[in-house]
């Protein structure tokens, strides 16, 4: 079974003019690979969460992000000649190989998961706790002010979505999928059958 660690808690919040964020970082070890999701822009949480774990970068072998926002994907630049991958392409260096279904090599499944982007993907891991899905940013909430019964999650607005009839459809498959969701940005939460 793999496991799932949230190595960083996202957050949003304004502060005067000034908007603070950075996504939640997952951890996941599965199938003898340990896999990195949206590293995120604060180096120092990172960092340290990874210390926490008695890992660096150089344990990592592969990056997932699940869209290209910068508060996703700064901190990439700490994991020099990793694997890069999205929802259907492995960036090696100049090359892009293409896959579909799971990460290669593992039993996570990745979902396509439009809406906040178009690209946005979903990871869907199997745990002894039950399916893990790590959203990111089908689900984000500003100052902590996170609510998880269904009708709300749901309707939660998204200022950034490309498309909210996408984002809808997504969310929804999520829901009936996952047992647990970790969001872009609050806590991991249980969803509510």
């Amino acid at each position: 079974m793999a496991k799932v660690k949230v190595l960083v808690e996202g957050y949003a919040r304004k502060s005067g003019n000034i908007y603070e964020a950075t996504c939640s970082t997952v951890l996941i070890e599965d199938a003898g690979k340990r896999i990195i999701v949206d590293p995120g822009c604060n180096e120092a949480l990172l960092l340290s969460a990874l210390k926490k774990e008695g890992l660096s970068p150089n344990d990592i072998d592969l990056i997932f992000l699940s869209h290209y926002h910068v508060d996703h994907i700064l901190n990439i630049r700490l994991f020099p000649g990793k694997d890069v991958l999205d929802g259907n392409t492995i960036y090696r260096g100049d090359k892009e190989l293409f896959f579909e279904g799971k990460i290669p090599g593992t039993n996570i499944e990745i979902i396509e998961t439009p809406g906040h982007t178009h690209e946005h993907a979903t990871l869907l891991v199997k745990t002894e706790k039950g399916v893990i899905a790590v959203a990111e940013d089908l689900w984000w909430w500003e100052d902590g002010k996170q609510k998880t019964d269904k009708k709300t999650l749901l309707s939660l607005k998204d200022l950034y979505a490309k498309d909210k009839k996408a984002l809808l459809k997504s969310r929804k498959l999520i829901l009936k999928k996952a047992d647990f969701i970790i969001p872009g940005h609050g806590k991991m939460f249980k969803v509510e059958k």
